[in-house]
């Protein structure tokens, strides 16, 4: 693709390893599990590398801003659906649901405030970029074994719940720094 920049290729290479680390969760075998986690791993890490990349060449692009966000929601609703699927316990369920509903409502609320021209105050913040760490790092744990409650198993429980916590709470964050400009939309709709 003509005028795509390597920040951008790399996006793309993550994109390209969504049904490649669900495929591999999905075939049977114990191996299976740890090179579905080391496919996760590079996807999560590929996530760091773009934006590293985009600031360190100076080729952030429009294109770019659009698409790492698409790439890491596909990358996290793809892996939760899967573990809610296999682990089929209410403890992932209900953090699956959470994460994958903020996702949702923040990509939403992204969308709405562009449109208001306003999206600089829903920027990412810091707390979120703690929460996308803790977030991958348990999805990387948990899609590195099968649902067996085992240490590892739980730690990956535990790490998801803490990720959890701090998905609602940026969510909140987000929410409150948009408040004006929604209730702003909310009275030009009268």
């Amino acid at each position: 693709m003509r005028g795509v920049n390597l920040p951008n290729w790399v996006t793309l290479g993550r994109i390209i390893l969504v049904p490649v680390f669900a495929l591999a969760y999905l075939l049977p075998g114990a191996e299976t599990y740890l090179l579905a986690s080391a496919l996760f791993a590079l996807a999560a890490f590929s996530d760091w590398l773009d934006g590293y990349l985009a600031r360190r060449l100076g080729q952030t692009t429009r294109f770019g801003a659009f698409i790492d966000p698409v790439a890491d929601k596909l990358i996290v609703v793809t892996a939760l659906t899967l573990l809610v699927g296999r682990h089929a316990n209410p403890w992932i369920t209900i953090a699956g649901i959470v994460i994958i509903s903020r996702e949702v409502f923040i990509s939403a609320l992204r969308e709405w405030m562009a449109e208001m021209s306003r999206r600089g105050r829903v920027a990412v913040v810091r707390l979120a970029k703690v929460k996308t760490t803790l977030q991958m790092t348990a999805i990387a744990m948990l899609l590195a074994q099968p649902p067996d409650l085992t240490l590892w198993v739980l730690a990956g429980y535990v790490l998801l719940y803490a990720a959890t916590v701090l998905t609602l709470w940026s969510m909140t964050v987000y929410l409150v720094a948009a408040w004006p400009t929604l209730e702003l939309g909310l009275r030009r709709r009268r």
